[in-house]
């Protein structure tokens, strides 16, 4: 069976930043920001996309174009060993929990697209009248059930039409309608009364307020990094895995963070202007996964022209769901087209079935769809990056070298030594103290002995790294 490449430059890089540039921006960023203080997160994470994100998408990318494989067989073909193929199931785990809770969120933005288009037509959305009841009516249940499961047949359409005529010609009619739309309204919002406000909250950086809640947003801003970047579930090598060419890595994988990190400021910008213009403070949305609904839904409802504003909005939002979440099953798809033979169809249709039932389990429950859109997220994609970083640094080794340095000009390729130190020392150090304070650890130890602990089960992982042996 002939493997699939992408046709063009422009749309591996439309697709990794359709990937990258979702839900993970537009949604999730600004609930995170508004629950972690604002600028203060965004300083936390704008650094974490620079110092991790950057290289760690390096990394990816990688392992994905060294062995034109997905995770699972990426990490056996390249290591010659059963171990790392069996840790390469661990992705597979991933994108399908991911893609689980995604799926459920695609399908409240469709519904609300939907409800609001119809609007346009007739009077308003029936969401203006009671914002909060109606999403608490609509996030769970039977309805909740209903729109997952159309978000995802959306999503199996584009993945099952394959690399070139569904992935990439998707996102290169997706990303530009997201971009063109984002701005407008950034722009638009922009001119609303409370806008200074807005970027005060948002923009305004306070060193003070970085210094006494670093730690408290340091996870949080950590696994935001990881989900909008899409690292840690293979996402990334699969996509990297399509390119049949040399070219440089550092240029392509430096654009695509740029753009992400570009998207998610975008939408800080779209959404708190909205919020303050109408006096509604971040805090006072609630909190959690519902909280943008709630909050925008009303701000909708009290501005000239809400319903055609909020048809754009979700129209954006839909649109970056859908580019996200076909990388999302294009994991597990990928896994059993390359390791089993499958045929595209059958992969798809396997996939699809069980992501319909996990996704309802999360549309049933609201504790398990805080669950796994929070914590489990944040630990799977840390776990998920640091394995991904220590394969590089410590099975790959000059081979990392020798493809990071494939059609690199002159700076990435002065930057490559420096890049695999920190790819595989630095960074997994950083990543495991990450998963730490995630646990609470740094509460119940402090700073300095946590660092400690990290540093030691870093070693512990690099030496059983070090010391396994090869499949024969």
């Amino acid at each position: 069976m002939t493997r699939e490449t992408w046709a063009t430059r422009i749309g591996f890089i439309l697709a990794a930043v359709g990937s990258a540039v979702g839900l993970g921006n537009i949604w999730r960023f600004p609930w995170v920001a508004a629950e972690n203080g604002g600028s203060a997160f965004l300083a936390v994470y704008l650094g974490i996309v620079l110092l991790v994100g950057v290289p760690g998408l390096l990394g990816e990318f990688v392992i994905g174009r060294r062995a034109n494989r997905s995770p699972a067989g990426a990490l056996r073909s390249l290591s010659g060993s059963n171990v790392w193929g069996a840790w390469g199931l661990f992705y597979v785990v991933t994108a399908i929990a991911l893609i689980s809770f995604y799926s459920v969120v695609g399908g409240w933005i469709l519904r609300y697209f939907v409800e609001s288009s119809l609007a346009l037509a007739g009077t308003g959305p029936t969401y203006f009248a009671n914002p909060g009841q109606y999403f608490g009516g609509v996030s769970a249940g039977l309805d909740a059930v209903g729109f997952h499961v159309l978000f995802l047949a959306l999503t199996a359409i584009i993945v099952l039409a394959g690399v070139r005529r569904g992935i990439e010609l998707g996102t290169k009619v997706m990303m530009p309608a997201v971009l063109v739309l984002l701005v407008g309204l950034a722009v638009w919002a922009g001119t609303q009364s409370g806008a200074a406000d807005a970027y005060a909250f948002y923009l305004r950086f306070d060193a003070a307020t970085v210094r006494e809640n670093f730690f408290g947003v340091l996870g949080p801003a950590a696994g935001q990094a990881l989900f909008t970047l899409s690292l840690g579930a293979g996402t990334m090598v699969t996509y990297a895995s399509y390119v049949d060419e040399d070219r440089s890595l550092a240029f392509d994988g430096t654009t695509i963070a740029l753009l992400n990190t570009a998207v998610g400021v975008l939408a800080g910008l779209v959404v708190f202007p909205l919020l303050f213009s109408l006096g509604i403070s971040p805090g006072e949305t609630g909190t959690g996964a519902g909280a943008l609904f709630v909050g925008l839904a009303g701000a909708f409802s009290q501005l000239p022209g809400g319903v055609l504003i909020a048809t754009a909005f979700f129209a954006v939002v839909t649109l970056a769901a859908l580019s996200s979440s076909i990388s999302m099953l294009e994991i597990p798809v990928a896994f059993l087209v390359d390791e089993y033979g499958v045929e595209r169809r059958t992969a798809v249709a396997g996939v699809g079935s069980v992501v319909a039932v996990t996704g309802s389990v999360c549309a049933l429950d609201p504790a398990i769809f805080g669950f796994v859109a929070g914590t489990l997220v944040d630990i799977l994609l840390t776990a998920g990056l640091t394995g991904f970083l220590v394969f590089v640094g410590w099975v790959m080794g000059r081979d990392a070298l020798d493809e990071f340095r494939s059609g690199a000009g002159g700076v990435a390729t002065a930057l490559s030594t420096p890049w695999l130190f920190a790819v595989g020392a630095l960074l997994p150090v950083f990543l495991v103290f990450t998963l730490l304070t995630t646990f609470g650890m740094d509460a119940r130890l402090g700073f300095w002995p946590t660092v400690a602990t990290a540093a030691a089960l870093a070693v512990v992982i690099f030496a059983g790294v070090r010391g396994e042996p090869e499949a024969a």
